[in-house]
């Protein structure tokens, strides 16, 4: 029988057998009746590829301001010991520059122990601690001692999980956390994934436990709004300016600033909701 009509037989029989999930029988197309395992040309396998693999060292090499930006409807994926994976999508960021950014931990080009990660290759994690209990989650981009805040995720998987961490973080009797509030600010999004100092410096392109694969929906300019960042206090007129960027209308998002959209509404960035 030619083997081309001894495939579709094959895919005709797999598709009968309700027992049987449509992923095997398109693993099945792969390989061969004599044995030959080798992976064969696919679409659906193609396509799966590109929606799993990490986001590789090109893309962590960007200017500050242009990762932060790249960073949002990305997706943050955590691995826990036991196994389970936690998925998280990006909405929220901001940008420490480095150098003359008053607000950054790097700032004057000052290099020390804690702040090693900002001078990093891009890609490299600067997890710090706040208030001698909660930490953050950086991760370094091109110019010298600059690094992105992730500020906020969208949940996508693994929720009971992050419920789990978070409840371990919170002292006393507490209410189940709704999803929304699970992951969004910066402390609330390391302790439901379970980020901690010892992530600080690890490399996003080959660390086995935390990674980042390409977002399915990537948001266009008119999906996102650009503001100051939050908690930063008084840097002069580093507080002011516009360096932290978050998906409009998404609930997920810490804090939304409904001047700054009104005021890009009016200038024609988008549709004023």
């Amino acid at each position: 029988m030619p083997r081309k009509r001894k495939l579709l037989t094959q895919l005709s029989a797999l598709q009968s057998n309700s027992s049987l999930p449509p992923f095997d029988a398109l693993g099945n197309l792969n390989t061969l009746s004599d044995g030959d395992s080798s992976p064969k040309s696919s679409k659906y396998f193609v396509t799966e590829k590109k929606i799993s693999s990490r986001l590789e060292a090109d893309f962590f090499n960007q200017p500050c301001v242009s990762l932060a930006k790249s960073f949002l409807g990305q997706i943050l994926v955590r691995k826990l010991p036991d196994g389970r994976e936690l998925w998280g999508r990006i909405v929220e960021t901001e940008a420490y520059l480095g150098g003359e950014d008053e607000a950054s931990h790097s700032k004057g080009g000052k290099q020390t122990q804690r702040n090693a990660a900002m001078f990093m290759k891009p890609g490299t994690l600067y997890v710090y601690q706040i208030y001698g209990i909660y930490f953050c989650v950086n991760v370094s981009s091109q110019g010298e001692g600059a690094a992105v805040l992730l500020r906020s995720l969208e949940p996508l998987q693994g929720l009971d999980a992050m419920r789990e961490l978070r409840s371990a973080s919170r002292k006393g009797p507490t209410k189940p956390l709704k999803d929304w509030q699970l992951c969004n600010g910066p402390s609330k999004l390391c302790q439901a994934l379970g980020i901690n100092k010892a992530f600080d410096q690890r490399d996003l392109t080959q660390d086995t436990a935390i990674w980042m694969v390409p977002g399915h929906d990537l948001p266009g300019e008119q999906d996102v709004v650009v503001t100051t960042r939050i908690g930063i206090g008084n840097r002069g007129e580093w507080a002011q300016k516009p360096l932290r960027f978050y998906l409009r209308g998404n609930k997920f998002v810490s804090i939304v600033d409904k001047k700054t959209e009104r005021e890009m509404a009016a200038m024609g960035h988008f549709s004023c909701s």
